[in-house]
């Protein structure tokens, strides 16, 4: 499998992948995410991949995108109580569902933690949703551990 940055050619395929995750978030919290709904339109897909600072990265073997890897790359400076960083943030991590369980996912975390030391970043931070196990099982694989925890109460 190749990994490269996305181009505009690959946002169909993108958006198969999106939508994928909108429906494991939607199965898990109804109440929250929308059914047969993605988290990009087009528009704002074509602007995201032209911002270096936000790169969109796929895994492809042929033609086929098997994998995508939304990062953010943000930075933490002049403020009060914390100190300066650079950080990755992971946007959007999907593997097909068709090819899960064959440690692609594995691969492009791995990808994404040797281009986040490249970029000098100090660490790499995400958010998973506790309805999505199998996501925070993958992360804490990889070797990812809890920062903080959001919290809510349904009213």
């Amino acid at each position: 499998m190749e990994i490269r940055r996305a181009t505009v050619e690959d946002i169909a395929q993108i958006n198969r992948l999106l939508y994928q995750v909108a429906g494991v978030h939607h199965k898990g919290r109804p109440d929250i995410f929308r059914p047969n709904a993605k988290k990009y339109t087009d528009v704002q897909l074509q602007k995201i991949i032209a911002d270096n600072s936000r790169p969109i990265f796929v895994g492809v073997l042929g033609n086929k995108i098997l994998a995508h890897l939304f990062g953010v790359l943000k930075m933490v400076q002049g403020q009060s109580c914390l100190a300066d960083r650079k950080t990755l943030y992971i946007d959007d991590l999907c593997v097909d569902e068709t090819v899960r369980g064959q440690r692609i996912g594995q691969q492009m975390y791995a990808f994404i933690k040797d281009y986040a030391k490249k970029e000098g970043c100090y660490n790499i931070t995400l958010n998973v949703w506790t309805c999505n196990p199998g996501a925070m099982r993958f992360y804490e694989k990889m070797g990812l551990l809890p920062q903080k925890v959001y919290m809510e109460e349904i009213l």
